[in-house]
């Protein structure tokens, strides 16, 4: 193997496992060091948080982006697998096809397409259908279910742009919330409230601002990798399947 082709495929490897290291990054944080001044010329004074003692004082709105975070990690790993260049069209699938195309197995090629649903034998069997009438009329089948099964699949992508967006949101709730608590002190002690008795709403309301931007950020650049991935993957597919049926085309 040659230096270049080991470079691409560190290259290929590093581009795919970026997402997932990014949101093991910023979701499994194990520590927040924090740090609290005691008084004027004393020494500080190192306070360490576990990630769990973080999200329980985070109130129930943290516990949701917590959630949050599973579900988004979830549907990476599940888009990630599930949306690889040879799940949508694996390599054994088209060379088949290929040959019965070869054979003029036309019966026996659909076979094959309804026996092994993918994106790549679902076009084609839209296609193989229409075989006996004219190529725009195959061409159109092909088109339209190309279509219909590249929106099923960038829906499957678009859960983390939802996600993406709900989580910062869901956030500034629980910092919205927390200011009231805090104001709400300050309101039942006639305005003698001391730091002590703001610190829970006020810090409800920083830890549920943190863990939305936690979650949302690496869930960004997730769903911006698998989109732009899928939107390769269905264009080389595309152009395999209309390859495939090249050879309905009338002559000119």
């Amino acid at each position: 193997m040659d230096s270049q082709s080991i470079r691409s495929r560190v290259l290929s490897f590093a581009s795919r496992a970026l997402p997932l290291t990014l949101l093991f990054t910023f979701l499994a944080t194990p520590v927040f060091g924090l740090q609290e001044d005691a008084a004027a010329g004393a020494a500080s004074e190192d306070v360490s948080l576990s990630i769990g003692e973080l999200i329980a004082d985070s109130g129930i709105f943290g516990w949701l982006i917590i959630a949050l975070s599973i579900v988004a990690l979830a549907v990476v790993i599940e888009n990630f697998v599930s949306l690889k260049r040879e799940k949508l069209a694996p390599p054994e699938l088209i060379d088949e096809i290929q040959a019965l195309f070869d054979e003029g197995q036309f019966q026996e090629a659909m076979e094959l397409c309804e026996n092994e649903p993918t994106f790549l034998t679902r076009i084609c069997g839209a296609g193989i259908s229409k075989i006996g009438h004219s190529f725009e009329v195959i061409e159109k089948s092909i088109e339209e279910m190309g279509d219909e099964e590249a929106v099923k699949l960038h829906q499957k992508v678009g859960w983390l742009s939802l996600i993406a967006n709900v989580a910062p949101m869901m956030g500034l709730l629980g910092t919205v919330t927390g200011m009231v608590l805090a104001f709400k002190t300050i309101a039942s002690s006639g305005g003698q409230a001391n730091p002590a008795e703001l610190a829970s709403g006020i810090s409800q309301a920083l830890l549920t601002t943190l863990f939305g931007l936690v979650v949302a950020i690496p869930t960004t650049a997730a769903f911006a990798y698998l989109r732009n991935n899928l939107v390769r993957s269905v264009i080389e597919v595309g152009a395999i399947v209309e390859d495939l049926f090249e050879r309905f085309r009338p002559a000119t």
